[in-house]
């Protein structure tokens, strides 16, 4: 179920798979998707915060070597 944008432009969904959580952080300007797991015990708020520095780190590097 997607989540309400928590950064601006940023739609995050986090999907249970079995023991952890599947977090994707999407740009919704540019479609740039990531994807990562993590431990639920680490909870939501950080899990967010994690999957957002990791899509602005991806769409950096792409900036970088373009």
């Amino acid at each position: 179920m997607p989540m309400p944008p928590h950064d601006e432009g940023v739609i995050i969904e986090m999907i249970a798979v079995g023991r952890y959580v599947k977090v994707t952080a999407v740009d919704v300007n540019s479609g740039r998707e990531v994807s990562m797991v993590g431990d639920p015990r680490r909870g939501e708020r950080a899990l967010r915060d994690a999957a957002v520095r990791k899509l602005k780190y991806v769409m950096n590097k792409d900036d970088t070597e373009a």
